[in-house]
């Protein structure tokens, strides 16, 4: 039972650390969308 319990660590370590890693060194494309959005004037102090 201690065996089954380490390798299940091991493995969630293991899968923790790919994960860092992949997240790390993924190149994420920038939105290439326009965003426009148009606030209202009443919005702002006068």
């Amino acid at each position: 039972m201690k065996t089954l319990v380490r390798l299940f660590l091991v493995i969630v370590v293991l899968a923790i650390i790919g994960g860092v890693a992949f997240l790390a060194t993924w190149d994420i494309p920038p939105p290439t969308a326009p965003v426009e959005r148009e606030i209202p004037t009443d919005r702002f102090p006068r």
